[in-house]
């Protein structure tokens, strides 16, 4: 898939806003911890990476009620959907100058289809999609800059696709359903099926 990127201005993908917000202390402290242990950008990626994916449990998995959707709230919080860890890992990248897109999915969930959140990072002058859903049986995430170790592959005969535009800002409508939501029953009814 050629993924398309909403605008040529890499600033973009390293750009704070108020769900990616990495000059918070919260996202700053946990940036530079796990800065310390990475000897290079490649290595903090895959860290960061590991950190939301295993660390900050769906909580989808868990039972939690909370909607979180600023990456600090993802952080300090230590819950959320894959929107909300598609947020924190974004603003933990971009915290050390990883340039981070938002992108989406198109997914079949019992009766109907989801929209499901991931994020691409740039690497050698290449996007490459990573999916830090995780913490789930059957799914086998991975950081990847080869080939794409995502959480699930689209099948277009069930409706399935992958969006692909890279978003430098959460989409409007993934945002305002997070923002609005009182908690994750009621997120799951208001979360576009399609974008």
């Amino acid at each position: 898939m050629q993924l398309i990127q909403e605008t040529a201005d890499l600033s973009a993908y390293l750009a704070a806003d108020e769900a990616i917000d990495h000059q918070h202390p919260v996202v700053r402290e946990t940036a530079a911890r796990l800065a310390a242990d990475a000897a290079d950008s490649y290595a903090y990626a895959r860290l960061a990476y590991e950190f939301v994916r295993d660390a900050v449990p769906h909580s989808a998995d868990t039972g939690d009620p909370r909607v979180t959707w600023r990456a600090s709230d993802v952080l300090a919080r230590r819950t959320g959907i894959c929107h909300a860890k598609a947020h924190a890992l974004a603003a933990l990248l971009r915290a050390e100058d990883i340039p981070t897109a938002l992108c989406y999915q198109r997914l079949l969930d019992g009766d109907g289809h989801v929209v499901h959140g991931l994020v691409a990072v740039r690497f050698h002058g290449a996007w490459h999609r990573q999916d830090p859903r995780g913490g789930k049986p059957g799914v086998d995430a991975r950081f990847s800059l080869g080939a794409e170790r995502l959480a699930w592959i689209p099948d277009a005969a069930r409706g399935e696709l992958d969006h692909p535009v890279l978003y430098a800002a959460p989409h409007p409508a993934v945002l305002d359903a997070l923002r609005t939501a009182p908690d994750r029953d009621a997120l799951g009814r208001a979360l576009p099926s399609t974008l």
